[in-house]
């Protein structure tokens, strides 16, 4: 498997929101198609929490992406006509500087030493990569999910910056509902004693000291919430294992989908970091359009000026909410912006964007288009 990343050496110190600054740091990034003469066809996306750069496949790693079925030539995201641009978020462990990397000053890795993150860290990392690329304006902006609050901070901190946005599943602030499930999640984690006040064995083999029981908590919660009660009772109803696979323990696992979160979990814990997972979460809590409009999000988010925009959410979404979705439309709109609004149906509640492609195809495919076309 090849390793298709590329590296942005942010500014060194680089400042942080909330105190701080990071040296020698930097971000990883993966890129597809062409950047045209004009250098006006860039497309930029902003990840959720976990995912890393590699959205898609290339030459260099024809593994599939986190959103194959949205990139790539002749879909929605067509990379035959855009030059796209997916940064891993700082504070990743997908390749980007965060709290498993070195810090210099030490010579061991930085764990809970690490500056306090925001979003709009994240956001000013991913502006350096563009910047960096010779891109002063891009075409459009796609924030999904958390990357949906890096990249409203990065419109607000980096005026006339971006021509257009595609808002996917995210909100301008972090309702309660989030923050508590959020909050369980991180408890979850510290709490588990192999965490040892994050100084585990960053690469621990099976078995070693790993906090492998808060990750599998705080993953399944996660999981619990990215999907809708419409999506768990079509799947799995109320149908238990086969005798021969349930656990032989009181209280053990017996229903079908008691196993799935097992399995989602399992294929998690070793592959995110922890530490990171805490700071990232953190971030998605702090983040507050609202701070920005003197306590009020449409104010917020009538600082933000691009000429269109495209809005996406979806009913079942219990995490960020429908009503958070009608919010930024509402205050992107009132500062000017040509808005479309699209409120899909799709029984997958917050993880629709990443199961419901032909839906979300539909609709970011023909904004890029009519994008190409004005």
């Amino acid at each position: 498997m090849g390793d298709a990343r590329r590296y942005f050496a942010l500014p060194s110190p680089f400042a942080m929101k909330r105190g701080g600054e990071l040296r020698g740091a930097h971000v990883a990034y993966e890129t597809w198609g062409t950047l045209n003469a004009a250098r006006d066809n860039a497309v930029l996306v902003l990840t959720g929490l976990s995912p890393s750069a590699h959205m898609a496949s290339c030459a260099e790693d024809p593994t599939p992406g986190w959103w194959e079925g949205m990139a790539g030539p002749g879909k929605a995201i067509d990379t035959t006509r855009w030059f796209v641009i997916c940064v891993n978020s700082l504070g990743s462990d997908k390749g980007s500087t965060c709290p498993a990397s070195i810090d210099p000053a030490t010579g061991e890795p930085y764990r809970l030493t690490f500056p306090e993150l925001a979003l709009e860290d994240v956001a000013n990392a991913a502006h350096g990569v563009a910047t960096s690329l010779g891109i002063s304006q891009l075409a459009c902006l796609i924030g999904c999910s958390m990357g949906g609050m890096s990249a409203l901070a990065y419109m607000l901190l980096h005026p006339h910056s971006v021509r257009a946005h595609i808002s996917v599943d995210t909100a301008p602030q972090a309702q309660p509902f989030a923050i508590a499930i959020r909050s369980l999640q991180r408890e979850a984690i510290r709490l588990d004693p192999q965490f040892n006040e994050g100084r585990y064995d960053i690469h621990a083999t099976e078995g070693g000291c790993y906090p492998d029981l808060g990750m599998s908590i705080a993953r399944k919660l996660g999981v619990i919430t990215y999907r809708s009660a419409m999506e768990w009772n079509g799947r799995f109803a109320r149908i238990r294992l086969d005798p021969e696979q349930r656990e032989d323990e009181p209280f053990g696992r017996e229903f079908q989908v008691e196993s799935y979160l097992e399995g989602h979990a399992q294929r998690f814990v070793r592959n995110f970091d922890p530490n990171c997972y805490l700071y990232l979460s953190r971030a998605s809590d702090w983040f507050d359009i609202a701070e920005y409009g003197h306590g009020s999000v449409l104010e917020g988010l009538k600082r933000i000026h691009v000429e269109r925009a495209m809005v996406i959410g979806v009913s079942t979404d219990i995490l960020f909410p429908l009503q958070q979705q009608e919010q930024i439309a509402e205050g992107l709109q009132a500062a000017g912006a040509r808005v479309e609004f699209v409120a899909l149906d799709s029984p997958q509640g917050h993880d629709a964007f990443l199961v419901d492609i032909d839906n979300y195809s539909r609709a970011i495919g023909g904004f890029l288009n009519r994008l190409a076309a004005a």
